[in-house]
C-alpha cells in the first residue's frame, strides 16, 4: 500500500467564485498554498498527494510551478478530485466540459485518478430518476477519464443524494464508475464502510481515510476518531486492493502539517500488525 494525503486541509474545500455566472467554470478550491502543502506531505512522510481541479487550474499557465515542487520533494500527484450536480439537464454539457478540463489538467500534471463526486440535493428532496442522472453522470464522467488514460471513481459525500444509505446503492447500482469510498462520510451518512466495501469491492479503484468523532461530529486526524480502521482494511484486502491510500481532513484547527504526521504515525502502526 502506497500512502498519500491530500491538501485540502491546507485552507479547506471552497467553490471558485466564476461558478456562480459559469458552470463550466464551477471547479473545487482550497485556499491555502498548493507548493507549501506539497512541500509539508512530503515532509510528513507521504510519497503522494491528491488536488482539487480548481488548484491545478491556477497553475494551467505556468505548469512548471508546480511540477518543479512535486520532483524537488518527490511527491506524486495521484488524483484531482472534481464533480458535478449531475441532476439537472440544462447544465448538464457545461458540467462536463468542466469534468473534462479536470482530466486534462490531471494528465499535464502526471496524475492517474479523476474522483467524481456529485449529486445535488433539491430543496423539495430527489426527484423520481434522480438518482439513475446521477448514475448516468458519473458514467459519462467516467468516459471523459478513459478518454484520458485516466481512471475513475465515484466518492460519495455529505450534502448530495448519496449521503443515505439507499441513496448511495441507488447511485451505484445505476452505474458502472469504480468506488472511492471516503471512511467519514459513509459513517457519517449511516453507511458502513465495511459493508460497502464488501459490497462493491469489484469496483474499488481508490480510497480516502479519514476519521471521524462521534462525539463532536468533527473529522479528526486517523486515530482520534471513532472508525474502526482495522476493520476497513481487512474489507480492502477482501477486495485485493492494494494500491494508493489517501488521508483526508477537510479541516484541522492546528497545524496542517502536524495532523498529517498524526495520521502517519497512525497508518504505521495499523500496517505494522
Amino acid at each position: 500500500m502506497k500512502f498519500g494525503y491530500s491538501t485540502i486541509t491546507w485552507g479547506g474545500v471552497v467553490g471558485h467564485p466564476g461558478g456562480v455566472t459559469s458552470i463550466k467554470d464551477l471547479f473545487y478550491m482550497t485556499h491555502g498554498d498548493t507548493k507549501a502543502a506539497v512541500r509539508d506531505i512530503a515532509a510528513a512522510g507521504y510519497a503522494g498527494t491528491e488536488v482539487f481541479d480548481g488548484n491545478l487550474a491556477e497553475f494551467a499557465e505556468n505548469p512548471e510551478e508546480l511540477l518543479s515542487v512535486l520532483k524537488e520533494t518527490g511527491v506524486q500527484l495521484v488524483s484531482v478530485y472534481t464533480g458535478a450536480n449531475f441532476i439537472y439537464d440544462e447544465i448538464l454539457d457545461d458540467e462536463l466540459y468542466k469534468i473534462e478540463q479536470a482530466a486534462l489538467l490531471a494528465k499535464k500534471f502526471g496524475a492517474s485518478r479523476l474522483v467524481v463526486g456529485g449529486g445535488a440535493k433539491r430543496p423539495q428532496g430527489p426527484q423520481a430518476g434522480d438518482f439513475k442522472k446521477v448514475g448516468r453522470g458519473l458514467d459519462m464522467a467516467a468516459d471523459i477519464a478513459r478518454t484520458h488514460g485516466l481512471e475513475s471513481s465515484f466518492h460519495p459525500h455529505l450534502g448530495t443524494i448519496s449521503e443515505t444509505l439507499d441513496g448511495f446503492h441507488q447511485i451505484m447500482d445505476s452505474c458502472s464508475i469504480g468506488f472511492c469510498p471516503d471512511t467519514a462520510h459513509l459513517v457519517a451518512s449511516g453507511i458502513d464502510p465495511v459493508a460497502a466495501i464488501d459490497r462493491y469491492g469489484d469496483r474499488l479503484k481508490h480510497v480516502h481515510f479519514k476519521d471521524l468523532s462521534s462525539k463532536t461530529g468533527n473529522f479528526t486526524p486517523l486515530g482520534e476518531g471513532d472508525i474502526d480502521f482495522v476493520a476497513v482494511l481487512a474489507a480492502m484486502r477482501r477486495a485485493n486492493y492494494d494500491s494508493w491510500l489517501l488521508v483526508e481532513l477537510d479541516a484541522y484547527a492546528g497545524d496542517p502539517k502536524a495532523a498529517a504526521e498524526i495520521s502517519k504515525k497512525y497508518l504505521e502502526k495499523l500496517f505494522a500488525n
